[in-house]
């Protein structure tokens, strides 16, 4: 068995495994450790817990020591010292008539190398701007091109539910999310309805995405055939997912009636052909624009 505490650099980043030692940690606290970008100050998540050594990867950093108040100070300058960083890589950008739009400037704890983080629609030659940069700032210069959802998770703000939104606030990782999702919660297929702050397919979609799946495996489709349990025949008319019901158009002596019945009353092959959905060329071409595979977040490597 191996001790272990989970550690967090970024607000809604991914948790690193650390070795907290003889160090008595608990959640909250902030602690210095060493990552491959150099030493670094980050945020106790987890209590000391012991796992199986398969379980985390190998060999596993020690936590430094717990955060001071000079290593909080120290934090405190370098956000100052990144906000001015910023302010002169605009220039610079500027200055080199680079198509790239800045999103952020990041030090490292130990001052010993610098990031800027960008969005482009291409590959970008930016070697000369290093230079620039590297003469002013004396230390590592580090570029890094990320994608519209790294910068949504960085730049933050509010959804169209009124909330923060779920990549900055809690969500570390970026699950994948499909039309198929949409299609499936009988959502609306208008791109401005189901697309989030960063253009993409939003990431709630995923949330309710295996409830819908089950739901809507327990009733017939529009269309379907059903048997009721007062013994009449008829076809399914609509129906309501979250309640679990289903409008049945039965005829009952020579005259059609429409009723409402619980997918337990009705009898009928548990069986869901795939829905076609007809669309523009258009449509389908914002569509696949949406659409997004998802995968790890490229700002998030900080072991």
């Amino acid at each position: 068995m191996t001790k272990i505490v989970g550690v967090r650099f970024r607000s809604a980043g991914k948790i690193y495994f650390f070795g907290p030692g003889k160090l008595d940690l608990k959640a909250g606290m902030h602690v210095i450790v060493e990552t491959a970008r150099g030493v670094e100050m980050g945020t106790v998540m987890t209590d000391p817990k012991e796992v199986f050594e398969n379980e985390v990867v190998q060999p596993l950093k020690p936590v430094i020591r717990i955060a001071t108040e000079t290593d909080e100070k120290t934090v405190a300058r370098n956000r100052e010292k990144e906000k001015e960083a910023f302010k002169i890589c605009l220039e610079k950008i500027a200055k080199h008539k680079l198509e790239m739009k800045l999103v952020d400037a990041e030090y490292t704890f130990d001052n010993n190398k610098l990031l800027f983080y960008f969005t482009a629609d291409g590959r970008i030659d930016f070697r000369e701007l290093v230079k620039d940069l590297a003469a002013i700032f004396r230390t590592r210069i580090e570029l890094r091109q990320i994608g519209v959802r790294d910068e949504t998770k960085i730049m933050g703000g509010i959804g169209i539910c009124g909330r923060p939104l779920c990549c900055h606030s809690y969500l570390s990782e970026f699950a994948p999310v499909s039309i198929k999702m949409a299609k499936e919660q009988n959502l609306s297929l208008n791109p401005t309805k189901i697309s989030g702050v960063c253009g993409r397919l939003m990431c709630c979609l995923k949330n309710e995405e295996e409830t819908y799946e089950y739901l809507n495996s327990r009733l017939p489709n529009v269309g379907d055939y059903v048997t009721t349990d007062d013994g009449l025949r008829g076809e399914v008319s609509s129906v309501s997912v979250l309640r679990q019901t289903v409008k049945v158009l039965v005829e009952i002596d020579d005259e059609k009636e429409i009723r409402d019945y619980k997918v337990e009353q009705l009898k009928f092959k548990p069986r869901r052909r795939k829905e076609h959905v007809r669309l523009s060329a258009e449509e389908l071409k914002e569509l696949s624009a949406l659409e997004d595979k998802g995968g790890k977040s490229k700002i998030d490597d900080t072991k």
